[in-house]
């Protein structure tokens, strides 16, 4: 999730359903820019896209970012626990110094 477009597009499909189209626009950029983004989404199962008529709407997938917040959540517990033990290692010494 480095790049700012593909972040930027979902935080816009946070707000509910939006055409590649409206997307391209918001965006400023071309409908193949947009797929592209898109596409890579939809691969890593962030985003869906459907079909209706001759448009087709993105709107956010349902696992979308469900292991980046296990991830983060996990992470965030071993780094708890890291500054727990540097907190006992600190008072720990000090009184030695």
């Amino acid at each position: 999730m480095a790049d700012p477009t593909r972040r930027g597009i979902l935080r816009r499909l946070g707000e509910g359903a939006c055409s590649i189209s409206d997307l391209a626009e918001l965006f400023e950029m071309t409908l193949t820019g947009v797929k592209k983004h898109v596409r890579l989404l939809e691969e890593a199962g962030m985003v869906v896209t459907e079909k209706r008529g001759r448009v087709r709407y993105c709107m956010l997938g349902t696992n979308s970012l469900e292991r980046e917040v296990a991830w983060i959540r996990d992470y965030q517990l071993s780094l708890d626990g890291r500054l727990d033990r540097l907190d006992e290692f600190l008072n720990r010494t000090e009184g030695t110094s």
